[in-house]
């Protein structure tokens, strides 16, 4: 049986813009959950590991991530409108595939919840950072893999063209109005 959430999820490729936007909306009074990844890299560089370190065994890595997400995902109320950046569970299922990872427990867990909405974010021109791993080419494959896990798990994923901040939030909250009226 699955629970049916107010939670939005905000995806995209590594270099998307997600974590710009989910601040965004956060600096608008917005409940949001930060990226599970990014979260656990910088508690690990605090503790003075490298990137390199952190993720010299990807699976590993992306068993830790998933891990975080269910924990986190279940302590959030499900009535509670909640902006998730790129990290919600069902993410996982791309990262599993792109790490080699059977993806079959990810499923599972995806079968317990329904997100009320996810907006895929257009990429943007890519740029690594301290935290990405990835290379343009990994990023362009998972964008395709991400787009279309959450086809096949049946949502509308809601593309969102690289345009600035503002307007990209904009067109959110105008789309999760819309929802909310009809």
């Amino acid at each position: 049986m699955s629970i049916n959430t107010n939670w939005y999820i905000i995806t995209g490729a590594p270099g998307s813009g997600k974590t710009a936007l989910i601040k965004h909306l956060a600096s608008l009074g917005y409940t949001i959950i930060p990226e599970a990844a990014r979260n656990l890299i910088d508690v690990e560089i605090k503790k003075g590991k490298t990137i390199k370190e952190i993720r010299s065994d990807e699976g590993e890595f992306q068993k830790k991530v998933f891990r975080i997400k269910v924990k986190t995902e279940n302590k959030i109320s499900p009535q509670h409108i909640t902006f998730i950046d790129g990290g919600a569970i069902p993410s996982s299922i791309a990262y599993y595939q792109i790490s080699g990872l059977d993806p079959a427990p990810v499923i599972e867990e995806t079968k317990k919840r329904k997100y009320k909405g996810v907006f895929f974010l257009e990429q943007l021109p890519f740029k690594k950072d301290y935290a990405r791993v990835e290379n343009k080419k990994t990023a362009n494959d998972l964008n395709q893999l991400l787009y279309k896990t959450y086809l096949d798990l049946g949502y509308d994923a809601i593309r969102i063209p690289p345009t600035s901040i503002k307007e990209r939030v904009r067109f959110i909250l105008k789309k999760i109005k819309s929802d909310s009226e009809s």
